[in-house]
């Protein structure tokens, strides 16, 4: 069986191969250049000198080969870091625990919510939501703490389906809401993918979450 670890690194070297026998060809076409260019202007007949023009445009073509080779190079590099040290990192990621303010997959079992209530809350509580945003459990929670235990269960002690749901805590002074927080909770990462401009992460629930996002990290059961 191929780790991703392995497939990573057989990536990276045929990305590697592949760039550098691109570089070989194009460094190998440039020194056959110049040889040429050298031997034409060594055993040119002096009664009728290479005309000026033509040497000129020789030279500018031979300029236009050593840059295609130093640029060649440098996108071998490239190729090469992103090859491996990006798909290494994508790697880590697979099978790792990450905790983020994001839906949460529940699957039967009580789940660890992380929130942290207004500094002027007298009052707070966890409110829980459905995938179709339905609120199935409200529940009064210590305005000093920050991690909470949350059963899967409605608000008549029923339990609920496995399936993805949402936790927000809502502050409150007297009766005034100060703020409302969307609660942290772990969720195993099945894939990652570099996006745009930052990598993606593909939780258990099916969340698609940015890595930026992630504020710990454990190693998956």
């Amino acid at each position: 069986m191929i780790t991703p670890a392995q497939n990573t690194g057989a990536n990276a070297t045929q990305t590697q191969s592949s760039a550098q026998s691109g570089t070989s060809g194009l460094a190998s076409d440039f020194e056959t250049f110049l040889l040429m260019l050298t031997a034409q202007a060594r055993n040119q007949d002096p009664l009728e000198p290479l005309d000026s023009s033509e040497y000129a445009s020789q030279l500018a073509q031979f300029s236009m080969v050593e840059q295609q080779v130093q640029t060649n190079d440098l996108l071998t590099a490239l190729a090469y870091s992103l090859g491996s040290v990006n798909l290494e990192e994508l790697a880590s990621w697979v099978g790792m625990d990450v905790r983020t303010a994001s839906a949460f997959h529940f699957d039967g079992s009580p789940e660890t919510l992380y929130a942290q209530a207004d500094p002027g809350a007298d009052s707070a509580y966890m409110v829980i939501r459905n995938e179709s945003d339905e609120i199935v459990e409200r529940i009064a929670v210590s305005t000093t703490e920050s991690e909470f235990v949350w059963a899967g269960t409605d608000d008549d002690g029923a339990p609920l389906p496995a399936g993805n749901y949402t936790a927000t805590i809502e502050s409150y002074d007297g009766d005034e809401l100060l703020s409302e927080r969307l609660a942290s909770a772990y969720n195993q990462v099945l894939e990652a993918q570099v996006g745009t401009d930052a990598v993606l992460l593909t939780l258990a629930g099916g969340e698609v979450v940015p890595a930026g996002i992630v504020t710990a990290v454990r190693t998956g059961a």
